[in-house]
């Protein structure tokens, strides 16, 4: 199994550096087509196992939620991941009561544990410095986006939380923060590490997307398959930059 720590791929532009290290190189394009230079005007991340290290055991969360029997067959039948919130959207009242105090309760506890993701903090002030706006979708709760924002000082806006509906996958939210920018979805960047959530959510906006897959899952044979791509694929968050920097104009 690949390491955890970052997968550089190719060498880098040398104009800024998040921090000292080895070079980072540019990172793989999987779409056909891109535009080279394409205007970039900002950038919208995903939060839990994007910004955040992955603390919430979501498997466990589902079989809580789903029982075993019924978690074994819908993830049987959803390979690229459960839509656990989408699922439960159609039980009774009272069984999605209960679903949503699981799920909540499991939130809660990977708050306790809550980390910045490395080259979290390089990224945003990168983008800072190039004058980029950078937004946030999660399907986590609002109380999750307000910690993150007190904890580690670092704002996005807008912030969008599951209570913004629909939710992603769904191209709403995306296209709510361009709209919001004023600006043109295909000067967006979207940033996740979910190909059912956060690729889906972005292509079907218009956007760009970059999946961050820091174990190679991805790269497992049932995805090959899967007609959904990202633009862009990393393995850890500095290899953001040399990406941008390649494959964007910045010019404000």
């Amino acid at each position: 199994m690949r390491s955890l720590l970052c997968r550089s791929l190719y060498a880098s532009p040398t104009s800024f550096r998040p921090r000292p290290r080895s070079r980072p190189r540019p990172v793989s394009s999987m779409a056909d087509g891109f535009a080279p230079r394409a205007r970039l005007r900002g950038v919208v991340f995903d939060m839990d196992g994007t910004l955040t290290v992955p603390v919430i055991d979501f498997a466990a969360m589902y079989r809580a939620v789903l029982g075993d029997d019924e978690y074994r067959r819908v993830r049987a039948e959803n390979p690229t991941g459960i839509d656990i919130l989408h699922l439960i959207e159609g039980w009774t009242p009272e069984r999605q009561r209960k679903a949503y105090e699981v799920i909540a309760d499991y939130e809660r506890q990977g708050l306790d544990r809550l980390q910045i993701m490395p080259g979290a903090a390089e990224l945003c002030s990168f983008l800072d410095s190039k004058k980029l706006r950078r937004g946030l979708i999660t399907r986590n709760m609002r109380s999750a986006v307000d910690l993150f924002h007190q904890r580690f000082g670092i704002i996005f806006s807008p912030a969008l939380s599951r209570e913004f509906r629909p939710y992603k996958p769904d191209p709403a939210p995306l296209l709510h923060i361009c709209s919001s920018w004023e600006v043109k979805p295909s000067e967006v960047l979207m940033i996740g590490d979910s190909l059912k959530d956060d690729v889906m959510c972005g292509k079907h906006a218009g956007a760009f997307t970059c999946l961050l897959d820091q174990t190679g899952r991805y790269d497992a044979p049932e995805f090959d398959s899967v007609d959904l791509k990202p633009n862009f694929k990393v393995s850890c968050l500095t290899e953001v930059f040399p990406l941008l920097e390649a494959k964007f104009d910045l010019a404000p």
